[in-house]
Order: C-alpha cells, then sequence, then structure tokens
C-alpha cells in the first residue's frame, strides 16, 4: 500500500510556483533590492548587507532539511513587498536563524524611521513567520528542591507478599523491576535450594535486593546459603534508592511538553522572593521520560516550589525560550560609546523589529539579543497602526503568539497607538525596562493571553523604567534644579505596564521584576505621537477589561498596582520633574469613560500573588477619601472570596543575606522574610478608603516578639487618613490567633514614630463583628480621642480599642498659609486633643484635613499660629441613610416642599462639583449674626440649581462655625482674612468648634 501525501502549495510559501531560487552568497558590502514582482527563495546560508523587498517583491525561505543563517544589517518591507518564512497551515519545521548585525556608531546611513540593525515593516508591507508549535510555557508540577536529581533517585516502594525471602532484581539504569520471586526457606529446604539456583542466573551488574518477611532462616542454615546476611526481620515494605552521580534533573510538568526536545533552553521561575532565583537548564536525551517529564542538564540551586501550597497554587513555571526560527543581535563583548554604558557593563545595541504594515502574523519565534537603549527600537513594537483587529479591517486580526523573547535591550513587546492585538503565549525573560508595554494612553482592546514575564530588570527609557540610581543620574528632560525622588518620580520597572484600562490580561503570570508584576496607571491625556487621541481624564474613567486566572510573585515592591499617572507636560521652574515621570491619578470607571454617567466596577477575577516583598496589590479608585475634593461620592473597592496567607509551607532557603531568615510560621521554623526579620506582615493593608472587604479567609499571620505580624494592619508611614466606611464582614480565621488579627502600629521599626496624619486616624467598621466579635463595631486606635467615648473596650495587643458609633469625616481645607498644624479637641476630651500635620506636605499652596468624627458630638479646632485666611469645611464618609432617617435641629433652617425637598438632593451633586462656585461667608465679632443671601448670590444659586424654588437659609456664627453634616451640599469657607473677624485670630490659637448635628452615638 503506497500513501501519498498531497501539500497545498498555496498553504506552504516555499511551495509556491514561479519563486526564483536566490543564492546571494556572503558579501556584508551586497545590498540587495527584491521588487516589481520579482518573487524568490532562499534556499542556503547567506550574508549581505542589506535587504529591501517593495512594489511587489516577496522572499521567501525554504524550509530546508540544512540549517539556513541569514545575516544582514536589516530587512526593509516596503510597499507590497511580502517576506514568509512558513505559514499557519503549514509552519516552519527546519532551523532558520536570521543575525542581525551592525554598531551603534556604523558610517552608513540609518534609516530616519527605523533607524540600524532592523527588520522593518513599512505602510503596505506583509510579514508572515510561524515556526514550529510548541508549548510556551507551563507549571512544573513536583516540587523540586536544591541539589536534588529526580533522575538519578529511584524510588521502589511495594508490599513484599508473605513469609519467607522476597527478591526482587531492578535494573540501575531505569530503576525497573525486571523479575521477582519470593522463597519460603522457613518451611522447606527445597526453597533454600531454588534460591541459590536464582542467584546464580542473575546477570552480572544487576541490582539484588533480598528482604526477609516474618521468618527465612529455619532451613536456611543446613543450606549455609546467605545465611551471613539474613539474620534480621524487616517488616513486609522496604524502599530501595539507587543514586548516580550524574549531573542531571527530570522535571515533572504540569501538561505534556509538545514540541520540546534535546538542546531546547528553559527557564525555571522562582517562587521564593527574590526573581533573582530563576534558572535556566538545557533539555538532555530522556528515552525513559513520560508525555509530561522532561530532563534537564545540571541540578536546581535554588528551592523551586512544584504545589499546592496552604491554598495558594505556588508552582513554578516553567518557560521554553528555543525556537527553530530564531531572530537575534549580534552583540560586541562590551558597551561602547553611549550613555547606557554608566548602567550597564554589556552591549546595549541589539536588533528589533518595528511595523506599520499592511499585514503581520508572527509565530513560533524566538527573539534573542533585541532590543536597543533608545526609543521607538524594541524586540517587537507595534507603532501607531491603529486597529488591527476587525475593527480596522483586518481578518484575521493581527497578532503575535508563541514567542521566546529572551537577554533582550528594551521591552519585550511594545504596543504604542495600536488597538486591538492579540499577544499570546509570549514568554519574556531577562528584559531591560517594562516587558510588555502600552505607551501612551490611547492602547485599547488589546489582548494579552497565557503570556510570561520574569527577571524583568530597570532600564534607562523613561524615569517609570529606572532604577534609583538611574533616576538621579539621568536629568535630561528635567528643569534645571529638579531633585530627583527616586521612589516617586521613577522606580515602576513592571512585567505587564497598562497605559489604559481597556485592555484584556487573560492568565498571565508576573514571575519576577525589579518593581512590579501588573501595573494599571493612567494618562491624563495621551502622550508622545498620540496628543489629541483622548479628551483630558478619559482614560481615568474608561472601565476596566477582562482582567482574569493572572498570578504575581517575586516581584519587588507589588504583585499588582492600579494607581498613579505619568506627568503629561514638560518640566518647567513649577514642576521641575521630567516629562513623563509618576505622578498620582485616580481611576473612578463609568459608563462610555463619562463622568456623569453611572459607574461601573473594575473587576478582578481569580488573582494570585505571593511572595512579593511589599504589596500582594495595590489597588485605588475613587475620590472620597484622598482627593482634593470628595466629588466621586460613593465609589469604592471591594475584596471578595479570597484567601490571604502570611507565612505559608513555601519556606524557601537560606542565603547569604541573613536579613531575611528568620523565624516564622506557627512552629517558628526558619524561612525567607519580605523585608527583614522585624517587618510587618499584614495581609490587608488599609490606607485611605473606602473598601470593602467580605466573605475572605486569613491564614497563618502569627505575630511574634519584635514582628508584629497581623491579618489586618494599616499602610506604614501614612500621611493620608482613614475613612469611617471602610467596612469588613464575613472574615474567617484559619490558624491565626486573636492576637494577631489586627494591629494598629506602635512607635518603633518599621513604624517608625507614628506621628503622621494616617497614623493617628486609622479605622474600619466590623459589620458583623467576624473580627472583633461586636458585631457593627467600630475598631479605632487606642490613642484617637476623637472617636472614644467611656464604652470603648481596649485590646491591647491590637494598639486599638472596639467602639460603637456614628462617624463621619471632616474636610478641612486651609489657605493662605497652608503651614499650620492643625490640633483638634473633642469637647468630652479637652484634655486630649489629636495634632494633624495635614496630609500634603508643608509646601503645597493649600493643606487638608480629614480627621474622623464622631457625629452628634462637638469638637474644638486649634491651629499652631495665626490662623489661616480661608478654610474651607465639608462632612464626607458617613452612612446616610442612617442620617438622612433622622430628624435634625441645626442652625440653618429651610422652608420648602416635599417636592422642593426632592428635587434639591437630585442637584446636590451637581452643586457638590462646583466647589469652587460656592458662597463665602465671613464672621462677625459679634455673638450671633445672621447672613442671609443677597439677591446677587441668591441669583448666582438660582443659575446652579437652575429650576430650583428660590428659597432663603439662614446660617448661624459666632466666632465659632456651626455646620450640619448636608443641609448645604456645597462646602462652607470662612475667610478670617481681617483680624477684626475673630477675637482670637492673631495669637497662636485660632478656634472653631464644629458640631455635626445627627443622632447621639450608639454605647
Amino acid at each position: 500500500m503506497t500513501l501519498t501525501l498531497l501539500v497545498d502549495p498555496t498553504v506552504c510559501p516555499d511551495r509556491e510556483p514561479g519563486l526564483q531560487p536566490w543564492t546571494p552568497g556572503h558579501s556584508e558590502a551586497h545590498h540587495v533590492t527584491i521588487g516589481y514582482g520579482r518573487k524568490v527563495i532562499l534556499t542556503s546560508s547567506a550574508t549581505v548587507h542589506s535587504i529591501e523587498i517593495l512594489n511587489g517583491g516577496k522572499l521567501v525561505i525554504a524550509d530546508s532539511y540544512r540549517p539556513i543563517l541569514l545575516r544582514t544589517k536589516h530587512i526593509l518591507i516596503g510597499n507590497r513587498g511580502q517576506l514568509h518564512i512558513g505559514s499557519p497551515d503549514c509552519p516552519y519545521k527546519g532551523n532558520l536563524t536570521i543575525s542581525l548585525f551592525g554598531r551603534s556608531d556604523d558610517t552608513d546611513t540609518e534609516h530616519s524611521y527605523f533607524g540600524r540593525k532592523y527588520i522593518g515593516v513599512g505602510t503596505g508591507g506583509t510579514l508572515e513567520i510561524h515556526g514550529e508549535k510548541k508549548l510556551s510555557w507551563t507549571f512544573l508540577n513536583k516540587t523540586l528542591h536544591p541539589g536534588e536529581s529526580e533522575d538519578n533517585s529511584y524510588l521502589f516502594e511495594r508490599g513484599w507478599g508473605n513469609r519467607g525471602i522476597i527478591v526482587h532484581v531492578i535494573d540501575p539504569k531505569t530503576g525497573e523491576v525486571l523479575h521477582n520471586d519470593r522463597f519460603d526457606t522457613y518451611r522447606s529446604k527445597e526453597e533454600s535450594r531454588r534460591l541459590a539456583q536464582y542467584v546464580d542466573v542473575v546477570d552480572n551488574g544487576m541490582i539484588l535486593a533480598m528482604m526477609v518477611n516474618d521468618e527465612g532462616s529455619n532451613n536456611l542454615e543446613d543450606s549455609g546459603i546467605l545465611k551471613p546476611i539474613l539474620y534480621y526481620t524487616l517488616r513486609p515494605q522496604a524502599s530501595i534508592s539507587i543514586v548516580h552521580l550524574s549531573n542531571s534533573t527530570v522535571l515533572e510538568l504540569a501538561e505534556p511538553a509538545e514540541g520540546w526536545g534535546p538542546g531546547d533552553r528553559l527557564v525555571l521561575a522562582s517562587t521564593d522572593y527574590s526573581m533573582h532565583q530563576a534558572e535556566e537548564f538545557t533539555i538532555l536525551p530522556c528515552p525513559a521520560c513520560g508525555p509530561t517529564q522532561v530532563k534537564v542538564q545540571g541540578k536546581p540551586v535554588f528551592l523551586h516550589m512544584g504545589e499546592e501550597v496552604d491554598g495558594v497554587d505556588m508552582r513554578a513555571e516553567v518557560g521554553l525560550l528555543s525556537r527553530n526560527i530564531l531572530v537575534r543581535g549580534e552583540m560586541e563583548p562590551g558597551c561602547y560609546g553611549n550613555e547606557a554604558c554608566k548602567f550597564f557593563a554589556f552591549d546595549t545595541f541589539g536588533g528589533h523589529v518595528k511595523r506599520g504594515f499592511k499585514s503581520v502574523h508572527v509565530s513560533g519565534v524566538e527573539l534573542q539579543h533585541m532590543g536597543q537603549q533608545s526609543m521607538g527600537h524594541y524586540p517587537v513594537h507595534f507603532h501607531m497602526n491603529g486597529d488591527v483587529d476587525q475593527k480596522g479591517g483586518y481578518d484575521p486580526p493581527t497578532s503575535v503568539s508563541d514567542l521566546s523573547i529572551h537577554h533582550t535591550f528594551s521591552r519585550c513587546v511594545t504596543v504604542h497607538g495600536s488597538n486591538g492585538l492579540l499577544v499570546k503565549d509570549v514568554v519574556g525573560y531577562d528584559a531591560l525596562g517594562h516587558c510588555f508595554f502600552t505607551e501612551d494612553g490611547p492602547e485599547e482592546r488589546n489582548t494579552f493571553d497565557h503570556c510570561l514575564g520574569l527577571m524583568i530588570r530597570a532600564g534607562t527609557l523613561l524615569p517609570s523604567d529606572r532604577d534609583s540610581k538611574m533616576c538621579r543620574d539621568i536629568t535630561q528632560g528635567a528643569f534645571p534644579g529638579y531633585v530627583a525622588n527616586p521612589r516617586q518620580d521613577c522606580s515602576a520597572t513592571s512585567t505587564f505596564w497598562i497605559a489604559n484600562p481597556n485592555n484584556n490580561l487573560i492568565n498571565c503570570a508576573a514571575a519576577g521584576s525589579e518593581e512590579t508584576g501588573f501595573w494599571f496607571l493612567f494618562h491624563h491625556v495621551p502622550t508622545g505621537a498620540s496628543e489629541g487621541m483622548y479628551s483630558p481624564g478619559r482614560s481615568e474613567h474608561t472601565p476596566m477589561g477582562q482582567f482574569t486566572n493572572n498570578r504575581a510573585h517575586s516581584n519587588y515592591r507589588a504583585g499588582m498596582i492600579l494607581d498613579n499617572g505619568v506627568k503629561t507636560t514638560q518640566a518647567n521652574d513649577k514642576d521641575k520633574r521630567p516629562f513623563l515621570s509618576l505622578v498620582g491619578a485616580r481611576y473612578g470607571p463609568h459608563q462610555d469613560a463619562d463622568p456623569f454617567k453611572p459607574r461601573v466596577p473594575a473587576l478582578i477575577h481569580h488573582f494570585v500573588a505571593y511572595k512579593n516583598q511589599d504589596h500582594g496589590a495595590w489597588l485605588r479608585g475613587g475620590d472620597v477619601c484622598g482627593g482634593t475634593f470628595p466629588d466621586d461620592d460613593g465609589s469604592r473597592q471591594e475584596v471578595k472570596n479570597s484567601l490571604f496567607v502570611g507565612e505559608s509551607e513555601n519556606r524557601g532557603m537560606p542565603i547569604p543575606d541573613n536579613r531575611i531568615w528568620g523565624p516564622g510560621g506557627p512552629d517558628l521554623n526558619g524561612r525567607t522574610l519580605p523585608r527583614g526579620v522585624d517587618f510587618p506582615i499584614r495581609g490587608m493593608q488599609i490606607y485611605d478608603g473606602p473598601i470593602n472587604v467580605q466573605n475572605c479567609t486569613f491564614r497563618k499571620y502569627i505575630a511574634l516578639d519584635g514582628r508584629h505580624t497581623s491579618a489586618f494592619g494599616f499602610r506604614l508611614n501614612n500621611s493620608w487618613q482613614s475613612c469611617p466606611n471602610n467596612n469588613v464582614t464575613d472574615i474567617t480565621f484559619d490558624d491565626v490567633p486573636i492576637t494577631s488579627r489586627v494591629f494598629f502600629g506602635e512607635p518603633g521599626p518599621w513604624f517608625n514614630k507614628m506621628q503622621m496624619d494616617g497614623d493617628k486616624t486609622t479605622i474600619f467598621h466590623d459589620v458583623d463583628g467576624s473580627v472583633s466579635e461586636y458585631p457593627g463595631a467600630f475598631l479605632v486606635k487606642e490613642d484617637n480621642w476623637l472617636l472614644r467615648h467611656p464604652d470603648c473596650i481596649d485590646v491591647p495587643d491590637w494598639r486599638a480599642a472596639i467602639c460603637s458609633g456614628h462617624y463621619a469625616q471632616i474636610y478641612i481645607q486651609t489657605r493662605n498659609p497652608a503651614s499650620l498644624n492643625m490640633q483638634m479637641v473633642k469637647d468630652e476630651y479637652p484634655d486630649r486633643p489629636l495634632t494633624l500635620e495635614g496630609a500634603l506636605g508643608k509646601k503645597k499652596h493649600y493643606q487638608q484635613f480629614q480627621p474622623v468624627v464622631t457625629l452628634g458630638k462637638g469638637y474644638t479646632v486649634h491651629w499652631d499660629q495665626a490662623a489661616p485666611a480661608e478654610i474651607t469645611v465639608w462632612l464626607i464618609n458617613f452612612n446616610r441613610l442612617v442620617v438622612d432617617s433622622e430628624t435634625h435641629t441645626h442652625t440653618h433652617t429651610h422652608t420648602e416642599t416635599e417636592r422642593e425637598t426632592t428635587q434639591k438632593q437630585k442637584q446636590r451633586e451637581r452643586l457638590r462639583r462646583l466647589v469652587v462656585d460656592s458662597e463665602r461667608y465671613r464672621h462677625t465679632p459679634a455673638d450671633t449674626h445672621t447672613h442671609t443671601h443677597t439677591d446677587r448670590q441668591r441669583e448666582r444659586l438660582h443659575r446652579l440649581v437652575v429650576e430650583a424654588e428660590r428659597h432663603t437659609q439662614t446660617h448661624t456664627h459666632t466666632c465659632t462655625l456651626h455646620h450640619t453634616h448636608y443641609s448645604l451640599p456645597s462646602p462652607s469657607i470662612v475667610s478670617a482674612s481681617d483680624p477684626k473677624n475673630c477675637p482670637h485670630h492673631g495669637t497662636t490659637s485660632y478656634e472653631s468648634t464644629i458640631t455635626p448635628v445627627t443622632q447621639s452615638p450608639i454605647s
């Protein structure tokens, strides 16, 4: 029978009729142009200066059984030019290397757009590269211990049957039991003779294992056979370990290693705090290995987990680095001739691939030594391509998949001004700067699916790429006199850098970066070449794309951050920081990115974070507790159905730095620690809020002497005040002593002096009592007498008090000057003041304070110098459903119909956003003075409210300010610029008594 396999020539590009053989030979001076409809096929290795394909020209690489090496300075695919290496349905099976050579200081003219040392796809060009389909990455399925050699240890364990001598013959190379038998030498002398004959015929070199079960010596004595060594009795189960002195290891994988073979390189991720515990291995032949096993050369230096630990999947990622198509940059032995040499000893001028194309699909390719420490030159770069999916007319949509990008000098995959790109099954390893990078802010609908990034190091290109040294040394773009603050301006190197929330990340792993795994940040306006693509502030309100089944570990700062923006203006004398330095930003997603439409939640599903040194995840949203004005009232963040593990059975291993090795966990055994032996590990770190934590389990948080581990804690050295609407409910503790459930902090290591505003005002609401055992209670700092009352219960181990009542925040903004300290005292505890320095530092043109207070109580405010000329007061963050149901007595009186009340309630949100237009009221020295709006003021308010009925509001003032929580939706602004307006102005203490009039606290 003869089987004939027919191959469609339209599927395999090298079988297309009409291709002309091309053998250019080897000359670095040979400039090649393929154009005017010429179609050629390269069948052997070649060296040329450059290749340009344009005007209908086509280059195809033959799928040859002989390896092909193509060396060139660049390949430029111009309009209607095509380069084909395999196809999706006929992947390239041979071994092809495209080697890009050249130096940054070469004398030949560089391309104005692509530069040097590149594969460039211009407008109208087509690039199709498709290597063999291989498993891109998977998980280790059995833990590897340092020095362990799975290949060389054979474990045999079996029940051995009944009485007598049990014999097994074992192949020492494979551990396979070749044959076995049992001899009842207790009952029969014949069995002794049969045993002797059996031993005589065992082949030399085999392992003969003989075990005695129960008794075997009765009739063995007379025969004299084996008597000297069989004089003890064993249990009916035994094990045999056969160890060879070979230098190899077998990895147990979670799925079949499709396409992996001898000679391929792998990387095994760290599963400890340090990303530098990742290790590379080369695959060896292994005929005895199963589909999910590979033998590699060498033994592991570090511990790599291959199992679920305490409910958390901590299996190490195993990534494939080798592909049968390799695009690489040829490198010099050391760094030369550029600013990067201040920071890197090695050459950083690699190759790059840049696209501005008609069609691009790349799969099954290895990219090594690619990227350059200069803007725009990255291993894979989609530059200003617009919509590259069906929306842009691309069918099939543009994609890159099954890529291995490693040892690169500038990023892994860059998406710039492009939307709808699919990046799938890509491994990025040992890269400088953000690895998977979206650049200017307008990039949307791109999908990163099953991508792995690890060992991501700092680079020099952007402030956010730089480490502390680079941040201080690189002053290009800064205004003269700039002094870098690296932790705020720079130091953000991330595996996934997402500049617009409307992108999708699915099944991805960030397994080690110098800073962060996943970082979502916001460009208030689009930057660079994308300038003007959306209106200011749009990205901060854009709903989040899909974020599902992702994991982050072994990152220095955090597994995930959703916060911050970049500076979108050039440096100037008022803000000396360079363009694109990190700045603050707030994320508040709304339908259609319109802040006047309903909010939509940002959902993070099935996220696993472990062994990140600072945070598992840092998420900030809304503008309630920390904004300049609380103009996004009602937003919150929620964490539901999650597991938090403090100190798992993944203990790591000792390393020379003893500062991060110490006792921990329930058994107090040695383990690696995130920042130091006394670092306070916290499960949920509450910062400002509001947050909801619901149906979460906290496991293995155990404080030690000198280390304040706790399930719930607060941000260290915090200048921002906490929110009373931080709610927790349905909390479960597993192996967490009650003393370690919460810790509010105390002066000492890591906590410092506990003198910042946020350190003093911490609070959260234990809705169902699952933390404190007191349903409805609030947990407050033990020495915060603005919140305490006689019925509070002290919990010394938590440095906290359990209190009941109704709480809110007073928002106080001061101007002229903004440098004063504020002291606030509750009338009931005049000798227990709380001193606040303000959240913004002393050099701002305004200052803000946000202490939490008890509703229905009186408070007095003192200033440490002459009072500010202008004070804005606003009550925020309280339970209106409770408060609005109460009948209040206060100093504002209104006469209005029920219809008017309903109408005004709808309009208050609009007034809230118009704080800058709110009226100013002045004190008079009189004991009591009544203000009414002037006709002009009333007319102005009438315009703001639109159709609201005219009404009269009466405000009663003395030298103290009485203001209710909700009667006046805009803030009261008190001016004290004239000393006559207040008897105390100009002295060392200015007092304002603020009385939020609501129901009394519940005792």
